[in-house]
């Protein structure tokens, strides 16, 4: 019996039947697609601030004819994975079961080799739980130092699907021991498979192959509800650009030159995002594409394809802009803000320029093509960034001293045997998630940002486990971890389903949620200020601005979140929003204030 329940519960959702609708959705009147538009880090306070200091003239266009909702929250957590789901999906974690690009499932087998991130590889145990590592990022790229991902005969600046190595990915133990691809990890549908459905035409572009997961599941090896999927890998090894420059901005009027010389702009090395430069440049990979895409051809060009009814892209420069500091000619160099009302220190200033130039070139391209009415856009964001006020940043060493994973070390899963004796050494530290001050520990069961996710060896050891987590948050202690909060039992059960294994439990819930103090970031590698993951208002309160012609200009103060731009996208092309499986389980509602004719 419990071998069918956790099958049904790891199983792959097939992606909702074809439906003949009356109207296709470009004959139709009114909205025929929709342009949504991540500026991941960005919140409702820097959308208010560059348009009244006159920096954002293109968003403040949009704002023209938009609706603006002040009081918009993501995810919790509000780290990219989760935040790009709601997005799409509708849903929460709960439904979703994605809780972070790297987390942790009680079933699932570990991958046949290791990731390029240090998960590591182990056997699989058909009909059984296992247990391992979920890793959906660049580290199941077949190289993830190139910008294609190694993707077999792809141009150099291209990069999506064929870069996926199915031999780093998560197995399936009540599938044959089969890779559980991005896309048939999460547990719902998504817009793109709905509209999809309807006969529309899709297309997306993000920062890793991994997030081909907006496709929704397929049960197949193929991502099949997107026509066009574009991702050049963000933290791959930084290139020059032959052709590719950024629109201007106030710092730089005529933009940045991407190729000098065959090198970045920025050629200090590293990935794209260790740099303010660079990550303009690896944006504008992403806005050309969706220029392409309005001018009806493939993301690269040349060609000729369908204007897509739904697409859009993720921008990583703000969030660059607020996390980063950089050491520019042996000087440190800070991104982020100069106070707790948000006002941007100037490279975060040249990275919000930079994201309304690049919109600006979008509307204007959809006004050039005869579609800017009608297109609805959408601008918002996966996640936010803490702490807006660097008064409160605290990394670890700096009053900080361990992490939860540290003083829970000893009741987090094993590392796995190894299944491939070729793989790498099981004793190395990884990147991510940052347990120590240089200590090295097992990677598996825990992430942590400004966040801490705890998976346990065994859910029986949650009591255990919060009893050595309150000591370490305690004055006596000095707070070593900058405990603020602990989710578990009841009060995580309030917002997620159960950890454990069915049938009362989920496989995929952490054990143990430890929310810090705002601004404590378990990291100690001296290159950010900022993170995201958390709760906190400053991780989860993002712009949301919706925009069409039609539309007369106001402001929504009433709280809202991510999740409901899924069924308004659906609502908005004339679609059903209950054929979203978050609107049918979790009553998510559409935005409201809202007049689509």
């Amino acid at each position: 019996m419990i071998k069918k329940i956790i099958a049904r519960t790891v199983a792959f959702a097939m992606c909702v039947a074809p439906q003949m609708y009356s109207q296709h959705l470009n004959q139709r009147n009114g909205i025929r697609r929709v342009l949504l538009i991540s500026v991941d880090g960005m919140h409702a306070v820097d959308y208010l601030n560059c348009v009244a200091n006159g920096t954002c003239p293109h968003l403040a266009a949009l704002g023209r004819t938009g609706v603006n909702y002040t009081r918009t929250s993501t995810s919790k957590p509000s780290d990219s994975a989760p935040g790009l789901m709601a997005l799409v999906t509708g849903g929460t974690p709960r439904l979703v079961g994605v809780y972070y690009d790297v987390a942790y499932d009680r079933v699932l087998a570990p991958p046949l080799n290791d990731t390029g991130n240090g998960v590591f590889s182990g056997t699989c145990t058909p009909n059984t739980p296992n247990g391992t590592t979920t890793e959906y990022e660049e580290g199941i790229d077949l190289n993830q130092t190139l910008l294609n991902g190694g993707a077999p005969g792809a141009a150099l600046t291209d990069g999506g699907v064929a870069s996926l190595d199915p031999t780093r990915m998560p197995r399936d133990p009540y599938n044959n021991c089969n890779p559980v691809y991005p896309w048939n990890f999460i547990r719902a549908n998504t817009i793109f498979g709905v509209i999809h459905a309807a006969g529309g035409y899709t297309a997306w572009s993000d920062k890793h192959a991994a997030y081909s997961s907006v496709s929704g599941p397929t049960g197949t090896s193929v991502p099949s509800n997107l026509d066009d999927y574009y991702s050049p890998d963000v933290n791959s090894n930084v290139i020059g650009l032959p052709g590719v420059v950024t629109p201007g901005t106030s710092l730089r009027p005529s933009g940045i030159q991407c190729n000098n010389n065959g090198n970045p702009p920025d050629n200090n090395g590293g990935a794209w995002t260790d740099s303010f430069v660079n990550i303009q440049c690896y944006d504008t990979l992403k806005v050309n594409a969706i220029l392409n895409e309005i001018d009806g051809k493939p993301h690269l060009g040349p060609g000729r394809a369908p204007v897509p009814n739904i697409f859009g892209m993720n921008f990583q420069a703000v969030s660059v802009g607020q996390k980063l500091i950089e050491k520019i000619n042996g000087s440190k160099v800070f991104g982020g803000y100069l106070d707790g009302a948000g006002t941007p220190s100037s490279a975060l200033l040249d990275s919000i320029e930079f994201i309304d130039a690049s919109i600006g070139e979008m509307a204007n391209e959809l006004e050039k093509q005869g579609l800017l009415e009608t297109t609805l856009i959408i601008v918002t964001a996966k996640h936010g960034q803490s702490p807006i006020d660097p008064n409160r940043f605290q990394e670890l060493g700096s009053g900080i001293t361990t992490t939860p994973a540290n003083v829970i070390a000893g009741l987090l899963p094993p590392v796995p045997s190894p299944e491939n004796p070729n793989t790498s050494a099981k004793t190395v530290t990884v990147a991510r998630p940052p347990l120590t001050l240089g200590e090295t520990l097992s990677p598996i069961g825990p992430t942590q940002d400004d966040v801490s996710l705890l998976w346990l060896g065994s859910s029986t050891n949650t009591s255990a486990a919060v009893a050595l987590l309150e000591s370490a948050g305690s004055i006596a202690e000095n707070n070593s971890i900058g405990l603020g909060q602990i989710f578990y039992g009841a009060s995580l059960e309030t917002m997620f389903n159960a950890p454990g294994l069915p049938p009362s439990g989920d496989t995929r819930s952490p054990d143990i949620i430890v929310e810090p103090n705002v601004g404590v970031i378990y990291t100690s590698s001296g290159k950010k200020q900022e993170e995201h993951g958390g709760f906190a208002h400053d991780d989860t309160n993002v712009i949301m601005l919706l925009s069409n012609p039609g539309f007369a200009a106001s402001t929504v103060t009433s709280f809202v979140e991510t999740t409901q731009v899924a069924p308004t996208v659906l609502q908005a092309l004339g679609l059903d929003p209950s054929r979203l499986d978050a609107v049918q389980k979790e009553g998510t509602p559409v935005l409201p204030g809202l007049n689509f004719k």
